[in-house]
């Protein structure tokens, strides 16, 4: 299979593509139209790199209600993301070798982009005791992680470190002391205390981070820092890198764009675990995305029905959608508004995710490359609208939101996976 694409911007020149058996072939500009089984006219579109993000909840098996592999591909798709991880916490648990090899083939079958596969560190995520790490990683595990559940156990985190660190994976830690949580909806302080709603200490992230960081000086295992949400925490990654210590870390979009001051009411679209900060905790994340604290940008996807997202936030479910919003909000609040270039912007949300996590089939847009790329107008302005989400999950607070940058064709492997 060959094909064109004409007309397509690259590092802001107008260019054609070659693609060739799933793979790019060349940049040039093509004066002959012979030979090719597809051509596509990109309309002077910017061609980017497929997104890659380390952190997706799609719900199956177990809560296909609120999301299936299917959907929430294609919304990753449209999101311009071509390859995603997702996270273990599936009913049933994906925590031994036959769950992991079986959710590996649903990912295959049913996404429409590359879904890897994060597996547990420990038995249905309870953090007792750690689980046949070894095994999951010749299995195919991407990562670990109990994502969802901080793990109590200083004995289990230092176990499933040793573990890791031999197989030579990842571990993407949730960090999250249950006792400093105390039932907590939102961030613990004035807004919460105005609202009448119970606050989450910010100190049940960066105590249990401190914890870990102490043993990672010992274990040098890769220690990933999921959706990291406090000031404090950003500190403790910084000093962690300056002492060269193995440790990386992400962020949200909504971390970064939104604090507790933008609660107004009790609102379940803003209830999210970690909870949105104080406007110091923001800012704070915004500097270490900038200063290289913090590496990269993760959705943290979570799709629910819309009555779990209804009534207060005392009762609903914690989590919001975000692969269709990240990258014009990302685009939008930082590119387009001259704060970052537009490669500043892939390396967190391309080469930084691709690196930290060794994913070997995610393309950058080079010559010899997968050809996972998506189209985008960067100049055309929208209003984030939930009617146009493909995932089953509408569950936002950006809607309504103006942004520029709309995904206009996505493609994995040559094969065109979204089209607007």
């Amino acid at each position: 299979m060959k094909t064109l694409i004409e007309n397509i911007i690259v590092d802001g020149e107008q260019t054609d593509m070659i693609i060739e058996d799933g793979r790019i072939k060349a940049f040039l500009n093509e004066s002959s139209k012979e030979g090719y089984d597809k051509i596509i006219d990109g309309k002077c579109y910017t061609a980017l790199p497929g997104l890659v993000d380390v952190h997706v909840h799609f719900r199956d098996p177990g809560q296909e209600a609120k999301e299936t592999i299917e959907t929430g591909s294609k919304a990753a798709a449209a999101g311009g993301f071509t390859s995603v991880l997702a996270m273990a916490n599936t009913k049933p648990v994906i925590d031994n070798v036959e769950r992991l090899e079986s959710q590996i083939k649903r990912n295959e079958e049913n996404g429409v982009i590359k879904v890897g596969q994060i597996a547990a560190i420990s038995a249905d995520l309870t953090g007792k005791e750690v689980g046949p790490i070894e095994e999951l990683a010749d299995a195919g595990a991407a990562a670990f992680s109990n994502d969802g559940h901080g793990l109590q156990s200083a004995k289990t985190m230092y176990e499933a470190q040793l573990a890791i660190k031999a197989a030579g994976k990842v571990l993407s830690a949730h960090i999250e002391d249950d006792d400093l949580v105390d039932g907590g909806v939102m961030n613990a302080g004035d807004r919460a205390d105005k609202l009448g709603l119970p606050g989450m200490n910010s100190l049940s992230e960066s105590s249990q981070l401190a914890r870990d960081l102490m043993m990672v000086r010992q274990t040098r295992c890769s220690y990933h820092v999921a959706h990291i949400s406090t000031k404090e925490s950003v500190d403790l990654v910084r000093q962690a890198k300056k002492e060269g210590l193995p440790v990386t870390a992400e962020v949200s979009p909504h971390h970064l764009f939104l604090d507790e001051t933008d609660i107004i009411s009790d609102d379940p679209m803003f209830k999210m675990n970690p909870p949105l900060r104080s406007r110091e905790d923001r800012l704070a994340l915004v500097a270490g995305l900038l200063d290289g604290t913090i590496d990269m940008v993760a959705t943290d996807h979570a799709p629910h029905q819309a009555h779990e997202k209804q009534g207060s936030m005392c009762g609903c479910a914690f989590g919001i959608v975000g692969l269709e919003t990240a990258f014009p909000l990302m685009y939008t609040r930082f590119v387009a508004s001259g704060l970052v270039d537009l490669q500043t912007l892939l390396k967190w949300m391309v080469k930084n995710p691709i690196a930290v996590f060794g994913l070997k089939d995610a393309g950058e847009l080079k010559v010899g490359d997968s050809a996972d790329l998506t189209l985008i107008d960067l100049t055309e302005e929208f209003e984030i609208d939930a009617k146009d989400f493909y995932s089953k999950g509408k569950n936002s607070p950006f809607i309504g939101e103006s942004v520029f940058g709309r995904v206009k064709k996505t493609m994995v492997d040559g094969n065109i996976v979204f089209e607007q």
